[in-house]
């Protein structure tokens, strides 16, 4: 019988993960290395989607992920953390129009939302873009999608959760015998007992999971986010233009990024991470070219998050076989999915069966 549940870390994932064990009676002590939304769930895009995700199992986890996000922020007065306000999206040039047509054709066959609208239509959702960096057709609408703010969300998860919380005190063993987990040590030299334990380490899973002898394929990456100062324009939705990816992100600021913004990060030999000023400024000159409301914005802050991106890019989920008291709740797309995965991981650890929903991202499959 599970009695004690230890879940290491407090991001997304582990504050999910948390509050559902508690919602269940379970006794939960909840630890992280530094605070609650520290690590990538406090330097990410956090786009809520499911947007292109193959195969359909992760497609269907995405899509029961957004509905989960809908279902908690309509029973939690003053839920303001999440944002359905839908995505944009279109190609810059035949290659990438193609790819967007296949995806917009391959989910529209899954029964997800998409449509195309035309340039003037697109004007109608966001005003203040400039006409002239927006093509006549051929805009995909994902009306859906949208984003969170990871923190506030945390902070209400674990505000809610009935557990013991315990921060800035990395997890520094694991001890197993008999073919399980018993505790769990901490560099502070304090002992958890466990009867279970979910690793939500996100980048450090794979750390994690060599503590208690078993070996996690992961091939994090960088993600380099670019907040601006307030800007007196309207933004109400997820954009992702050609140049640059954007979405408001709360007192009138702006978050950009892209993906060849990531290739700016540069680390010393001491480990020392630094982001290239040249790629942060191309990045703001593409904003400013969509919104050129934006022009006397100024760069209030750069983050570098680690996205923690499993071997072969799928989530991993649910029970070990070879340690079966030992669960993982680790993925990419943390934002979208972690309401839904974390509920489903903490059933499981309390002795449901989830296989249907979880079959495709069991960690054996490494």
């Amino acid at each position: 019988m599970v009695e004690q549940v230890v879940v290491i870390g407090a991001g997304v994932y582990g504050a999910a993960v948390t509050a559902e064990l508690a919602r269940r009676g379970a006794r939960v002590t909840v630890v992280d290395a530094g605070a609650p939304a520290d690590g990538t769930s406090g330097a990410t895009f956090s786009w809520t989607n499911s947007c292109g995700k193959e195969p359909r199992p992760y497609h269907d986890l995405s899509v029961a992920g957004m509905e989960a996000h809908r279902k908690l922020a309509s029973e939690v007065p003053g839920s303001d953390w999440y944002h359905e306000g839908g995505n944009l999206e279109w190609g810059a040039d035949d290659n990438e129009r193609e790819k967007l047509r296949r995806k917009v054709a391959t989910v529209q066959g899954y029964g997800y939302e998409a449509r195309w609208l035309t340039r003037e239509e697109a004007l109608r959702l966001e005003p203040d873009m400039n006409p002239d960096e927006l093509p006549t057709d051929e805009i995909a609408y994902f009306p859906t999608e949208g984003w969170i703010e990871p923190t506030r969300m945390i902070g209400h998860l674990l505000s809610t959760a009935d557990a013991e919380q315990i921060w800035n005190d990395a997890v520094t063993g694991i001890d197993v015998s008999d073919g399980r987990v018993r505790s769990v040590q901490l560099a502070s030299g304090r002992q958890l007992p466990a009867d279970a334990v979910v690793n939500c380490a996100g980048p450090r899973a794979a750390d994690i999971a060599r503590l208690a002898g078993l070996e996690l394929p992961m091939k994090n990456t960088s993600g380099v986010l670019i907040y601006t100062s307030p800007v007196a324009v309207s933004v109400a939705r997820v954009i992702h233009a050609p140049h640059v990816h954007l979405r408001p992100d709360g007192a009138g600021r702006l978050l950009l990024h892209t993906h060849d913004v990531d290739d700016a990060v540069q680390v010393s030999d001491t480990g020392e991470t630094s982001v290239d000023q040249a790629g942060v400024e191309k990045v703001v000159e593409a904003a400013i070219a969509l919104y050129s409301g934006i022009r006397a914005a100024t760069v209030e802050s750069v983050r570098v998050g680690v996205r923690p991106i499993p071997g072969d890019g799928l989530p991993v989920l649910g029970r070990a076989p070879a340690l079966p008291n030992f669960h993982f709740a680790v993925s990419h797309s943390g934002a979208t999915l972690s309401l839904h995965a974390g509920a489903l991981v903490a059933a499981e650890v309390l002795g449901e069966d989830h296989t249907d929903e979880l079959a495709a991202f069991r960690f054996e499959r490494f």
